[in-house]
């Protein structure tokens, strides 16, 4: 099935961090502590997809408060820290929200993110994505992670859905 159409059932998109929201980049600052970089663009993606209806997730393998400031100010509350085994916070959050497979789109870059991605109706990578994992994808970016590729891949969903025009008219009026 063409991803347009895989597209169309999606109620949850599950984010990764590190390589998707953010470059992958580990900044060190003069103390040892690391910082990340977000690109704002994915941030409006994300809170627009929210107005839309679509649920928001996330599932790190690592655990970082930098991450967890920029996921709470977005007003995710499904945030699953610290966990390169994917799979049962994902089969989690199945249960909690009374979800199919079918209606999870999950957007990932890693080796770490692929036994989610062969589950879900919807996996999509990022382009710098690691080549297994975009042999996995139904749907891959044309933007690196941490550079707009979350917000890519979100408008792509929520175009197929026939709700991005209305979206937009609303900043466009």
């Amino acid at each position: 099935m063409r991803a347009e159409e895989l597209a169309k059932k999606i109620k949850m998109v599950i984010l990764d961090v590190d390589g998707v929201l953010t470059d992958g980049g580990l900044y060190y600052d003069h103390e040892g502590n690391i910082t990340k970089r977000f690109h704002v663009q994915d941030g409006l993606g994300i809170k627009l997809a929210q107005k839309a209806g679509l649920e928001i997730a996330v599932i790190s393998g690592l655990d970082n408060g930098a991450v967890k400031s920029r996921v709470t100010e977005l007003g995710i509350t499904d945030y699953y820290p610290g966990n390169p085994r994917k799979v049962p916070f994902y089969e989690k959050l199945l249960v909690e929200k009374g979800l199919t497979d079918e209606e999870v789109a999950y957007i990932g870059d890693d080796w770490v993110d692929a036994a989610v991605m062969n589950r879900v109706g919807l996996p999509m990578a990022v382009c710098n994505a690691q080549p297994e994992v975009i042999g996995i994808a139904k749907w891959i970016s044309s933007r690196s992670g941490g550079h707009g590729a979350a917000r890519e891949a979100l408008f792509f969903i929520l175009q197929c859905q026939g709700l991005l025009d209305q979206l937009w008219q609303e900043w466009a009026d």
